[in-house]
């Protein structure tokens, strides 16, 4: 964790409103609605939601890869969410009209492992070269001997042989190339990690050794965390506490205890039944199928 990192929280927002801008025939959409959570230094927070439920956009805007000036449309991501109400602070640093200079410092301290990570590693560069980017992105000269002993050693904190350095993303597991989007993301050994879906497109048998190496990671060097899924199980292995976020609302926030127990919302209290019903088990169509009638 970063010097003073231990004093600021990580994330907080109020009220915070997220808008997609009017794009052709499509008029502005409302993402995220009047969301008002607060992350604590060295918690790891879990999103649970079923698909639009809003969690990406949260994971994007506060990691900061939706900002910046420029056109709406974002780089290969289609349109980009904007702040339209409210306030989000991260690591310190107030999100709405952030110049470029405070963006390029705040994205220096957030590790953001996106959804589709492990799948769009660059196919054409080696393990060595992935996990090296970020930093060469930043500053061309960067030694090179201590670059090498750095990517080697986040590679090593994944728990991946240092014998994969040399080898393309087509050559690893599923479970390995997340290994590699990981330790790309934890290069800069940021204080906020936010992980959106991290055992998407995993093989079923190593995404509960995804998801406990975020948690081992977290442990020993102390970040706090961000973890967005639609699963709750996933959830479970590595959140303190959860949100629930469904069609851009915020409808419940505490321990998963407090959230299940005792739901206020209908759509809680409809996953709280199948949770009771499945033993544990909620995936992608539970969040989907509740009824809220």
């Amino acid at each position: 964790m970063k010097p003073g990192a231990a004093s600021v929280s990580p994330i907080t927002t109020s009220d915070l409103t997220i808008e997609y801008p009017p794009h052709g025939a499509s008029p502005a959409f409302v993402a995220v609605h009047g969301l008002t959570l607060r992350i604590e230094p060295g918690e790891v927070l879990g999103l649970l939601g079923e698909s639009g439920s809003g969690k990406s956009t949260v994971a994007r805007v506060l990691s900061g890869t939706a900002l910046g000036s420029g056109s709406a449309l974002g780089s290969g991501t289609g349109l980009r969410p904007q702040i339209t109400g409210g306030e989000a602070t991260v690591l310190g640093f107030p999100l709405r009209r952030i110049t470029r200079r405070k963006l390029a410092r705040l994205t220096f301290g957030v590790g953001m492992l996106a959804q589709d990570a492990a799948e769009t590693l660059p196919a054409t560069m080696t393990v060595a070269e992935i996990v090296a980017e970020p930093i060469l992105e930043r500053d061309r000269r960067y030694n090179h001997d201590a670059l090498a002993t750095r990517v080697a050693t986040m590679v090593d904190a994944v728990r991946l042989p240092l014998a994969v350095l040399g080898t393309y993303p087509y050559e690893l597991s599923s479970g390995q190339r997340q290994r590699v989007a990981l330790a790309r993301a934890l290069v800069f050994e940021p204080s906020l990690l936010i992980a959106d879906e991290p055992t998407a497109g995993v093989d079923v048998m190593v995404r509960d050794a995804v998801i406990d190496l975020i948690g081992e990671l977290q442990r020993e060097r102390s970040f706090s965390a961000l973890v967005i899924s639609h699963d709750l199980a996933v959830l479970r292995r590595v959140a303190n506490r959860i949100g629930v976020m469904h069609q851009g609302v915020l409808v419940a926030l505490g321990t998963i205890d407090e959230v299940f127990n005792d739901p206020w919302h209908p759509y809680v209290a409809g996953l709280a039944a199948a949770l009771s019903s499945d033993e544990e088990v909620l995936g992608p169509e539970e969040l989907r199928d509740v009824d809220l009638a």
